[in-house]
């Protein structure tokens, strides 16, 4: 998260002062005895401005938005948050200093910079639109480190040609916005580093091993962040569909079955829930057995099955 975070600062200052341009400026002229003096004159074609005081808007307060939004407010930044799905862990880890604003239509009215850092699912899917881009300032400068079908970008060049979008950076290449003036399109390198390889390798390990110890899920493609903590009680994990009346069932047949719960964790992504329950002491087969023939259910496991009282 801490590459694609780097990037995401690096996108803001190269969409904000024409560095590029510049660079290539040196390059075309850089046998030119003259160069030294034509600098001082052509360099206020490449003028820019700064991102500081500038008001940045984030879509999605995950790992890689939590650390945008800290490293921006650190440049000088004001900086607005938009997230329903909040986690406590990255709640912690925000700036107080954040706005936490409650409708995107507040990111796209009052912000200069936006960037969107939420996973690509069905009801994310182009959510960057026409009507979106309608809605945002004049000369809004919109960044995407976050996946491809994020954004309709047929709709950017739109708001290009509108003057709503002044530079659209995204670092996924396409035939639409790829050699566009007004957009700088970079080739994935949001997480290409030696380091962000290496802590990719760490940390998949420690979810893998979290997962199998604790049933705690993190980083999931298909389901919900959801973490009881360490395991210290019989465990189960119940994978489910997201439908009224689920928690209800488990507690029901936990109950009849004679054990008191502990500790219950229960989240959901779109069509799908994962349910974690701690009880007080060890439970038979039969219990699983009558959990996973629940209607909505889709498996249930075992993830401990001793200590407790």
């Amino acid at each position: 998260s801490n590459a694609v975070k780097e990037m995401v600062i690096a996108a803001m200052f190269l969409a904000s002062r024409d560095i590029i341009s510049g660079v290539e400026w040196v390059k075309a002229n850089a046998r030119d005895p003259e160069i030294a003096a034509l600098t001082e004159k052509e360099k206020k074609r490449f003028a820019g401005t700064e991102i500081a005081g500038k008001k940045l808007g984030i879509i999605g307060l995950g790992a890689i938005g939590v650390r945008v939004a800290n490293a921006a407010k650190n440049l000088g930044m004001e900086v607005f948050g938009y997230d329903p799905y909040l986690s406590i862990d990255a709640a912690w880890n925000l700036s107080r200093d954040v706005h936490h604003v409650l409708s995107l239509d507040e990111i796209y009215s009052k912000c200069d910079i936006i960037t969107i850092h939420v996973p690509a699912i069905e009801s994310t899917r182009g959510m960057l639109d026409a009507t979106a881009i309608s809605k945002m300032k004049k000369g809004t400068i919109l960044l995407n480190f976050s996946r491809d079908l994020l954004v309709d970008e047929h709709a950017v060049l739109s708001g290009i040609n509108s003057g709503k979008i002044a530079k659209y950076v995204t670092d996924f290449p396409n035939t639409v916005v790829s050699g566009h003036d007004h957009c700088l399109v970079i080739p994935h390198l949001g997480a290409s580093t030696e380091e962000s390889e290496d802590n990719c390798a760490v940390m998949a390990v420690l979810e893998v091993r979290n997962y199998l110890e604790n049933g705690n899920i993190h980083n999931s493609v298909n389901y919900p962040d959801c973490d009881l903590g360490i395991c210290q009680n019989p465990r189960l994990a119940i994978y489910h569909k997201n439908i009224t009346n689920m928690i209800s069932q488990f507690t029901n047949v936990i109950g009849k079955d004679g054990h008191n719960i502990v500790e219950l964790s229960n989240q959901s992504r779109g069509e799908i829930a994962y349910t974690m329950m701690d009880v007080e002491k060890p439970f038979s087969a039969q219990l699983v057995d009558q959990l996973s023939q629940i209607e909505g259910v889709f498996r249930v496991r075992v993830v401990k099955n001793e200590g407790g009282r």
